[in-house]
């Protein structure tokens, strides 16, 4: 619950900041609602923000959100749902969700996770980005709030566990690297996927048994 508060309250800020850009409080509200990926609403309002074309805005949030994929392709073993209840863990398949559940060791624990910080993020995003939207320029510049670093600063809390291995170290230490060096040079999406397949890459060349281990073991 304390990642959905804090997530949630990042909400404040895209949504003043898509107003602020020029979309409508109800475009803003339907894109927190429809697409609920954070990363890709703040990449798909920067785009429409500088002047760019829809259709560069909607690529570049695309793009962006393509690592929900790779998320997906984690969790859905660990959930074991069907029906409807897939439909709803597919839209609930964020940053937050994916590391509460996978920081978990008993099943359980990672079905209890999963669902616990994926509700409580959409609910609060959602009306905290209905607040920001609502507020616009009233609130000034949301990073002066310091909303900005709020959810970086709950996603940190829950990797830094995990990296206790050196393994885990060098893989990160490498990303960090790749990503800060694409920046400055590649359009918003880029960075991230190719942090992700730093991972993947490290995992196919050099396998560990730790790698491979089940959930509760």
């Amino acid at each position: 619950m304390s990642v959905a508060v804090a997530t949630g309250l990042y909400g404040i800020s895209f949504g003043a900041l898509a107003v602020v850009a020029g979309l409508s409080v109800a475009q803003t509200a339907a894109l927190s609602l429809l697409l609920f990926s954070g990363g890709s609403q703040f990449a798909l309002i920067g785009v429409v923000a500088a002047g760019g074309s829809p259709v560069a805005a909607v690529a570049t949030s695309t793009l962006l959100g393509a690592r929900n994929m790779l998320y997906g392709a984690v969790v859905a073993p660990l959930l074991s749902v069907q029906g409807w209840r897939r439909a709803a863990a597919a839209q609930l398949t964020i940053d937050e969700s994916t590391a509460v559940a996978v920081g978990q060791r008993t099943p359980e624990a990672v079905r209890a996770g999963f669902w616990t910080a994926g509700i409580g993020v959409f609910v609060l995003w959602n009306v905290f980005t209905l607040v920001g939207a609502l507020a616009g320029d009233a609130l000034g510049d949301p990073r002066a709030w310091g909303l900005d670093a709020a959810a970086g600063a709950a996603f940190l809390a829950l990797v830094w566990p995990r990296l206790a291995a050196r393994r885990a170290q060098a893989v990160a230490g490498l990303a960090v690297v790749v990503t800060l060096a694409l920046v400055p040079v590649t359009p918003a999406g880029i960075p991230v996927l190719a942090a992700a397949a730093v991972a993947i890459v490290v995992g196919l060349v050099a396998p560990s048994a730790a790698a491979t281990g089940k959930v509760g073991r």
